[in-house]
């Protein structure tokens, strides 16, 4: 694929890698049918090349790239690996359905995690580098090689590991910011460098993946694509470790919106972003902040009196570009109580949807039944009941019934709870200093656990007195963090959701065990 793209020397390769970096996030985990929904997802809109995992991490990451290579088609899948034998020859197992896949091996080459980290010499790194290289190279003809810590790499060593990066056969070279440390002038002026010392760049494609911790990952990837670089390593939502990475959306639609100055394009189909966004913000829990470039809710709202006339008289006074070519519509109320079934699975398919006949039942029954409790529904709605109902039905705790008594003649307040545990219903009274932790309490009495309870976020997922609740729920144990979520009309049922959500996405969590230095 590789071959294919750099015929054009203006194509920037778009890596995504929501499913590795970004499931990094604490709180931040996917299971394996929603891996592979926003794969399919992300491939549908033309992501280039998708990183799905690290495989030795743990089995579930390893069955993830697995099965993310057995589906994906059009996209390159990617598998992350460090420099030992062990972590490539597990990533090419991985990778094996793939009909294209790369391997995307890394070293850390700063002195500071040279000397701290691996506590290795320089030339222990560097005959690593030729190492892992070759030895991924044996496996798959599309190798990517990454120097971690990149930006605070002394510049003679960067040269030399990438110059024998591409002699053992790696044809991309990723310049990695991993501590989202350097300036945009500053790094477009490194990807100068390393480009023109090294004497076989030619025959590579010089690769970036930004961090956030500054707010500058989306800038320095810009300016590093001014200088050369031919494909950006991106997150949907700018979602990933600390403060995230480049956002995918920011940076396509930034090489779309200013094409006259940057003369760059992407094969992203733009009008997929709100979908795909919405979808990773639906599994992840991670709600997209409402001032959030591109995506976010407020990103094509006019409040302002002299704004809001500029637009009526000419919408491009105050918009660069339009909510179309983000996949957003103007006229969100489309569905009611007295909508059809074939209306219904239209919505899913324009939301990304690609369910079973089953799912697809379940889930407009369940549609009808909000579409009685509210006058109008949603897209919004629409997402929050499939994701809420409909991707969760496998797992191992299922809340049945919650009844709850509050109030000023109820003191304290109680709830009456009923979970299905592996398909087996248990019941209980519990009473707390409100309703929610009357029902939280009822919870751990019906599944004994011991989490801290880290955040607590109720929001409305529409506008009105009868919109949905979302809450938010980040469950924290032995330094392992999730976050679940739950919807309904109803907050307290939607509380109880989200903190089950949260517990069985800990019992996957559980079985992960992921090896140290999972950045690049």
């Amino acid at each position: 694929m590789s071959a294919e793209i750099n015929t054009d020397p203006n194509r920037v390769i778009i890596f995504d890698t929501t499913l590795r970096d970004g499931e990094q996030s604490p709180g931040c985990s996917m299971n394996l049918e929603e891996k592979l929904r926003v794969a399919k997802t992300l491939e549908g809109m033309g992501v280039d090349v998708i990183e799905a995992g690290f495989p030795i991490a743990s089995p579930g990451d390893f069955e993830a790239v697995n099965a993310v290579a057995k589906v994906v088609k059009d996209s390159i899948v990617c598998g992350l690996a460090r420099s030992g034998k062990m972590d490539i020859d597990s990533a090419a197992e991985a990778l094996k359905p793939a009909e294209r896949k790369r391997i995307h091996t890394f070293i850390s080459t700063s002195p500071l995690h040279m000397e701290k980290k691996l506590q290795m010499t320089p030339e222990e790194v560097h005959q690593a580098v030729i190492d892992s290289v070759t030895r991924a190279r044996g496996y798959v003809e599309d190798v990517e090689w990454s120097p971690e810590d990149g930006t605070r790499t002394d510049h003679d060593f960067l040269c030399k590991c990438v110059e024998s990066a591409i002699k053992a056969g790696a044809s991309t070279i990723n310049i990695p910011d991993t501590v989202g440390y350097t300036m945009p002038n500053e790094f477009a002026e490194l990807i100068r460098m390393v480009r023109e010392r090294v004497p076989n760049s030619d025959k590579a494609v010089f690769s970036v993946h930004c961090h956030n911790d500054l707010g500058l990952a989306v800038a320095n990837s810009l300016a590093a694509v001014d200088a050369g670089a031919r494909q950006v390593e991106c997150t949907i939502n700018g979602i990933g470790e600390r403060a995230g990475n480049a956002s995918l959306e920011e940076v396509v639609m930034a090489l779309r919106t200013r094409h006259d100055i940057m003369p760059y394009s992407s094969a992203i189909v733009t009008e997929d972003i709100t979908k795909v966004s919405r979808l990773v913000s639906g599994v992840t829990g991670f709600n997209v902040q409402p001032n959030k470039a591109i995506v976010g809710a407020n990103a094509f709202a006019h409040e302002a009196g002299i704004h809001q006339d500029g637009v009526l008289k000419d919408v491009r006074t105050y918009e660069i570009m339009t909510p179309e070519s983000v996949g957003l519509t103007t006229n969100k109320l489309v569905l009611g109580k007295h909508s059809g079934r074939h209306a219904f699975n239209e919505k899913l398919k324009e939301l990304g949807y690609e369910i079973g006949d089953n799912a697809r039942q379940d889930a407009f029954r369940r549609f009808k039944a909000l579409a009685d409790l509210k006058k109008d529904v949603f897209d919004e709605d629409i997402v929050a009941l499939v994701d809420d109902e409909v991707l969760h039905s496998d797992d191992r705790i299922q809340m049945v019934s919650l009844e709850i008594h509050c109030g000023t003649v109820h003191n304290p307040p109680k709830a009456s709870l009923t979970l299905s545990v592996d398909g087996a219903e248990k019941s209980c009274d519990g009473f707390g200093d409100g309703p929610v932790d009357a029902a939280f309490n009822c919870i751990k009495e019906l599944f004994p656990h011991n989490t801290r309870l880290q955040l607590y976020q109720v929001s409305a997922v529409t506008q009105g007195t009868d919109a949905q609740a979302e809450v938010t729920v980040r469950l924290e144990e032995d330094g392992k963090t999730v976050n679940g979520q739950g919807t309904d009309t109803d907050t307290m049922v939607a509380s109880v959701k989200a903190y089950v959500h949260a517990l069985n996405k800990l019992l996957v969590k559980r079985e992960k065990t992921a090896p140290a230095a999972l950045s690049a």
